[in-house]
């Protein structure tokens, strides 16, 4: 693509011809540019006319000159401007658009069950990713995520990392929540970091059981059985129940640690662990309560728990989430 061409301003190629050869050639009758019209000598006359319409060219028939470019350009570029934001304004609502095109659907409209209810039930998972995907396309501000996951399977990963960089892409704010489990796992962490170098916001909490995503504080998500995530979702854009779900993350999240500071940790030698502290270590990244994990360690809960402390004091961490990422990089998990 010739960068210095006129065409970015509206002007053909045959209009710029021609208010160049007047720009070298000022007071020159119209009809010695002849010589530069396309094959098509009507076409050359068109455009002619279109320059003299848009002040590019002034003066008559027998003695024409062109507007100077200090003046010509930015006029011209002014007037792409104002159309290119006009067709932001109409892309940014789109709505008559989609009242358009519903009118023409099924009566449902979008095919979404519930849509504009209080709260509906998408049991098919295939309706709840169409949902996730509708909402993170048209988010505009901020996206609100927790994760209750200890991985992430390596199809679902990349979905959602699809969708997180898709939002960012576009500066919308994303703030994610992860349990601290899920940074033994090395496609979660990789993940993470990837966000995290992408612009979100990321914060780890020791323990989380709650699965919530809110899009521009306006739609929300939570799963219909949080034990069983495959049993579909609740959606609703009912306004107390999405503030309600709002103040729940942000509860969460000023109880949990920030991501960076984990990822930049010191990760120098640490002394020995003994065989029974690597084994509540490895119990610690994979269990989701102290309760699970003492009793997969055959131990007391309160003896679980004395072990955690110890394992934190070895590897210099300041919590179990920052204790799970260390173990990870050093191959001890």
């Amino acid at each position: 693509m010739n960068t210095h061409s006129m065409s970015v301003l509206g002007l053909t190629s045959t209009e710029e011809d021609i208010y160049r050869h007047f720009l070298r050639n000022p007071g020159t009758p119209e009809h010695e540019a002849h010589g530069v019209f396309p094959p098509d000598r009507e076409s050359g006359v068109r455009a002619i006319a279109r320059l003299r319409e848009l002040w590019l060219l002034h003066g008559d028939d027998q003695s024409t000159w062109a507007m100077d470019p200090l003046v010509a350009v930015p006029r011209l570029a002014g007037e792409q401007l104002d159309t290119a934001h006009r067709t932001m304004r109409q892309l940014v609502d789109v709505r008559p658009i989609l009242g358009s095109l519903r009118s023409d659907g099924p009566a449902s409209g979008t095919g979404f069950p519930g849509e504009g209810a209080a709260l509906c039930r998408l049991e098919d998972l295939r309706q709840v990713r169409a949902r996730v995907s509708q909402l993170a396309f048209g988010a505009r501000s901020e996206v609100l995520a927790t994760e209750p996951y200890d991985a992430l399977s390596p199809e679902n990963a990349a979905y959602a990392q699809h969708l997180d960089l898709g939002r960012l892409s576009k500066g919308v704010r994303v703030r994610v929540l992860v349990r601290g489990t899920a940074l033994a796992d090395p496609g979660t962490l990789d993940r993470l970091r990837h966000l995290h170098l992408g612009g979100a916001a990321v914060r780890v909490a020791d323990e989380l059981s709650e699965l919530i995503l809110v899009y521009d504080r306006h739609a929300a998500l939570v799963p219909i059985d949080a034990r069983d995530t495959g049993r579909g979702a609740l959606y609703t854009e009912e306004s107390g129940l999405v503030s309600s779900l709002v103040g729940l993350f942000e509860r969460l999240w000023a109880a949990a640690t920030d991501f960076a500071g984990l990822v930049a940790a010191d990760t120098g030698q640490v002394a020995r662990l003994t065989d029974t502290q690597r084994l509540v270590l490895t119990v610690m990244c994979a269990a989701s309560k102290d309760e699970t994990g003492a009793r997969e360690a055959r131990m007391s809960l309160r003896t679980y728990r004395r072990h955690i402390s110890d394992v934190l004091r070895l590897l210099g961490a300041c919590n179990r989430a920052q204790a799970a990422l260390l173990a990870r990089e050093r191959g001890w998990v």
